[in-house]
């Protein structure tokens, strides 16, 4: 579903993605970690055709997304860390423009909208102006929003973030049986308990560069250590922020 190949991002002199390659097949949870500055918001605007490499391709679901960007667009949601909505808007009437921006036929999008009402527990606010929604509220309507139109591709971006307990753990299952049903999740976490307990395959960036890729089991024999994914992720990172500071004499 996500084949990025060989792609460099440069903002004038500074490297922001360096010689990356990332294959995510269909239907897997892909957990892709780093500290913050690593180049993963960069990525993912890539992957959302928001940025285009400097070098090499990036393709979803077959479609490279310079040469083929509306194909492309027309399989992914994106739900960003700071949920966005038209706060003149009520929830129902921007799960209708969500609807309508993909040319969604008018039944289809009438019984999508009240199936994820339902999934993500709207219907209490969801005919009222969303400039009164707290952020949980805010983030469950993009959520829903972002499953409206059937995506094969899922880019979430801290998706847990002003969630309460119960919602988290709603979160959690929904994205698994996502998974389950074929979709691709590309989930962009610093919460790496959740990491670890979701995703099949982890990758983890920093200073523009993949470190590590793969279960945990992989990462445990890259990392030639056992423990738990923050365990495993400040090794990795340390040993490539000690490689890159200067030795003093």
């Amino acid at each position: 579903m996500i084949r990025i190949d060989n792609v460099t991002k440069l903002y004038g002199p500074k490297v922001a993605v360096q010689d990356l390659s990332l294959h995510v097949p269909p239907g897997e949870l892909f957990a892709f970690l780093g500290p913050n500055g690593a180049g993963k918001t960069t990525t993912i605007k890539m992957l959302c055709g928001l940025l285009f490499p400097t070098t090499g391709s990036v393709s979803i679901g077959g479609f490279d997304v310079r040469a083929q960007g509306d194909h492309a667009r027309a399989l992914v949601s994106y739900v960003p860390d700071q949920p966005f909505l038209y706060e003149k808007l009520t929830g129902r009437e921007f799960l209708q423009f969500t609807a309508d921006l993909y040319a969604m036929p008018a039944a289809r999008s009438a019984e999508k909208i009240e199936e994820v009402i339902e999934l993500f527990h709207l219907d209490e606010f969801v005919d009222d102006l969303t400039e009164r929604y707290s952020h949980g509220m805010r983030q469950r309507t993009v959520f829903a929003a972002a499953l409206v139109h059937e995506p094969k591709l899922l880019i979430a971006d801290e998706p847990t973030v002003g969630l309460d307990p119960k919602s988290i753990r709603e979160l959690k299952l929904l994205l698994r049986k996502l998974a389950s049903d074929g979709m691709t999740i590309f989930l962009s976490t610093h919460t790496l308990d959740i990491a670890q307990e979701l995703a099949d395959r982890i990758g983890i960036l920093d200073r523009g560069k993949l470190l590590g890729c793969g279960d945990m089991t992989d990462l445990r024999k890259q990392a030639n250590q056992d423990g738990s994914l923050e365990d495993l992720f400040m090794k990795i990172t340390e040993e490539v922020a000690d490689e890159a500071t200067p030795a003093t004499v």
